[in-house]
């Protein structure tokens, strides 16, 4: 299949291993794992965003259910 021909001439995704040395990186790729957190941070509130967002939803529903409105 091409499509996996053309994934295997890509080179790997870096990613970041919480706690692993850091030793051996220099200082740009650290910056680029920096980068790569950020995004992931990011990534992570949008969800507790989403799922606060569902449980306020739910909670209001429920509470006019317990009022009769």
């Amino acid at each position: 299949m091409a499509i996996f021909e053309d994934e295997a001439r890509l080179p790997p995704k870096p990613q970041h291993v919480l706690g692993e040395s850091l030793d051996a990186l220099s200082a740009p790729e650290l910056g680029e794992r920096i980068a790569l957190c950020q995004i992931e941070i990011g990534r992570l509130e949008a969800a507790i965003r989403a799922r606060e967002a569902t449980k306020a939803a739910a909670d209001a529903f429920f509470q006019g259910a317990k009022t009769g409105q």
